[in-house]
């Protein structure tokens, strides 16, 4: 197998990033949100076998989206360039960024610019596929292992949430050479050390799919399409280009990075030299939300303003928490919430360490709540 490059997959450059996936844009994947969830519910597929259809925004959306970005393009250059010193503190010069597909690839192209911008490196990025309940994808692994030393190399993603993917990643790589550290720029489920903050915060990359992760869908592996040699696969949504702000969202970032650079060669020091070990908060209050709404299945909670954007795109929605002192980062979530008829029920901030929690709805599994 091969790595896939822009233009021919997906909208990046291709120094950017090289795709360790099997192009499957010609596979019939996409399948009803509710047919999906009760077939996923009732342990008839797994989540990674089938895809969500694309949501596709309305100009209002479209808007907030727009402003977001404007508006936060400041802070995710300074979490960019925090994250980004420490992978470089923990790896050296010769680190290799391993994205984890799809949240964590625009991700991997910031720290990477960051990368050439601050210390003039050209760092390799790859981006791969982790499924959660599957693990990674060895055959990906196998790949950069003839290349890199696997001791360079540092995973990288968009936030936490519960932790369920760091927790994934650990027991993936146990036994394969392959440190199981993960960086993100958003650690609100403090559950890794290498982060850019762990506020909740909107990282605008989250509020859209593909149109903003250089048109490629999320991974799948489904044993029809995947073979023992093969990666883990993907979708080129080539069609949706006339919709595509990855490269906005990417430009508006970087053109930030001479304001913040400063502040980051003074702050990266002290945020290495902290207190940075994992608590699991963010597990702990998910269980408590779970137990309180009667939910058996954790994977059925969703914590965080990027999981909750993500329920409420690609999943079959019950209910949005909200904190009541969030602010205008879950403006876009509200409106989301609005337009598929989810109530968004307002908790107090003291018990809840994230800015919101999406609720997938339970009907669909065992002891459901109604």
């Amino acid at each position: 197998m091969r790595p896939l490059y822009g233009p021919d997959f997906g909208s990046y450059a291709a120094d950017d990033v090289a795709w360790l996936l099997k192009d499957l844009s010609d596979a019939r994947l996409e399948a009803p949100t509710e047919e999906r969830e009760a077939a996923i519910q009732a342990g008839r597929a797994h989540y990674a076998e089938s895809l969500p259809v694309e949501y596709q925004p309305g100009p209002e959306y479209r808007r907030l989206f727009q402003e977001a970005l404007e508006a936060s393009a400041g802070r995710l250059a300074y979490a960019t360039g925090l994250v980004a010193e420490q992978i470089l503190a923990e790896r050296g010069p010769d680190a290799v960024v391993v994205s984890l597909a799809r949240a964590g690839t625009p991700v991997g192209i910031l720290v990477r610019r960051w990368a050439r911008f601050a210390h003039g490196l050209d760092l390799p990025h790859y981006a791969i596929s982790i499924v959660r309940g599957r693990g990674i994808d060895t055959v990906a692994l196998e790949y950069l292992a003839a290349r890199y030393d696997p001791s360079a190399v540092m995973f990288v993603d968009g936030w936490t949430g519960k932790g369920a993917i760091t927790r994934e990643l650990t027991a993936a790589l146990a036994g394969t050479g392959f440190p199981a550290d993960l960086a993100v720029l958003a650690d609100p489920g403090r559950c890794t050390s290498l982060h850019g903050t762990r506020d909740d915060f909107l990282i605008p990359s989250a509020c859209l799919n593909s149109t903003v992760s250089g048109l490629v869908s999320r991974t799948v592996l489904n044993a029809e399409l995947i073979g023992p040699g093969d990666f883990h696969g993907a979708k080129f949504y080539a069609e949706l280009a006339g919709d595509d702000v990855s490269a906005l969202f990417l430009d508006t970032v970087c053109a930030r990075f001479a304001d913040v650079a400063e502040r980051v060669a003074k702050d990266a020091p002290d945020l290495r030299a902290s207190d940075r070990a994992p608590d699991w908060s963010g597990w702990e209050a998910v269980r408590g939300v779970a137990a309180e709404h009667g939910i058996d299945d954790l994977n059925l909670v969703k914590p965080g303003i990027g999981e909750t954007t993500r329920v409420l795109l690609r999943r079959v929605p019950w209910k949005v928490l909200a904190r009541a002192d969030a602010g205008p980062e879950l403006t876009h979530i509200r409106l989301l919430a609005r337009e598929r008829g989810v109530p968004v029920v307002d908790v107090e901030s003291d018990r809840f360490p994230y800015a919101c929690m999406g609720l997938i709805h339970p009907r669909f599994g065992k002891g459901a709540v109604q």
